[in-house]
């Protein structure tokens, strides 16, 4: 089903339709403790991603889809395609230290902005998983999509 449902996800009125379904997608999450999202219904891994705000200080959370590498999440900063990176990535750049929501537990995490050769391995990852992340990229132009590794802290 994920990989029908991938099809549509490299148009823009996905874009426009996964924009809609943000809101609904972050209660599902929150409220089943990241055991259940908006994509689970076609098989996509979620988990929701809570930040600090870089400007208010308070807490911030969005639902990104992610794929496991090296005993973390990756995460993709798309915007959907859009010409600008989303808040929650600079939220993370201005700090690092976040908690994710994912399969019914909560994880403290440090968010790592890859480059180089470990980026495009983990973009290949997550575009392999996800293939609109490719139609993403060239729709944002003149920015490079930001992938993170979100690494659990140990206790």
């Amino acid at each position: 089903m994920r990989n029908v449902f991938a099809g549509f996800g490299k148009s823009t009125a996905f874009a426009v339709l996964g924009r809609a379904l943000v809101p609904a997608d972050r209660v599902l999450l929150r409220v089943s403790g990241g055991r259940f999202g908006v994509g689970a219904a076609v098989g996509l891994r979620t988990l929701l991603l809570t930040t600090v705000g870089r400007r208010s200080g308070e807490p911030r959370q969005v639902p990104l889809l992610y794929v496991e590498r090296r005993g973390g999440y990756v995460v993709i900063g798309s915007n959907w395609g859009g010409r600008a990176h989303p808040a929650w990535s600079a939220n993370l750049l201005a700090q690092p230290k976040a908690t994710v929501a994912v399969g019914g537990r909560a994880v403290e995490v440090t968010g790592r902005l890859l480059t180089g050769a470990e980026r495009q391995e983990m973009w290949d990852a997550v575009a392999a998983y996800w293939p609109a992340y490719d139609r993403y990229a060239e729709r944002a132009e003149h920015r490079e999509i930001r992938v993170f590794l979100l690494e659990p802290v140990s206790r």
